[in-house]
């Protein structure tokens, strides 16, 4: 009798070369993911009075307020701003982590 090939793969060789596809694309995605750690994310609320900063990794690096929209009489409303500006930037973060991840590895949606 002849030799079985394993769930359609075929010989060693062609195994091999999957294989090799494999580690390509688990480096291809290591580094995407450094890219999208390490690059920054800003986006303001209040037309600019409140202007935040955000790491790739999901962490606030820097937030500026324009002297101007500091009320001691309606902290809420510059509490408001910089939550809208903080989810806004988290947002844009999002999108391009899911846009290229999703590029990387189409069907896997929602895993990264």
């Amino acid at each position: 009798m002849g030799r079985q090939q394993f769930g359609g793969f075929g010989g060693g060789a062609n195994m091999q070369q999957l294989m090799r596809q494999a580690q390509k694309m688990q480096q291809q995605m290591q580094e995407a993911q450094e890219q999208l750690d390490a690059a920054e994310y800003e986006a303001a609320a209040g037309g600019g009075m409140v202007n935040v900063k955000v790491s790739g990794k999901r962490e606030l690096t820097s937030i500026t307020i324009d002297p101007q929209v500091v009320d001691p009489d309606d902290i809420e409303m510059l509490q408001d701003l910089i939550m809208a500006a903080v989810n806004e930037a988290l947002r844009k973060g999002e999108e391009a982590r899911e846009t290229t991840m999703g590029r990387m590895a189409p069907g896997m949606g929602g895993l990264f």
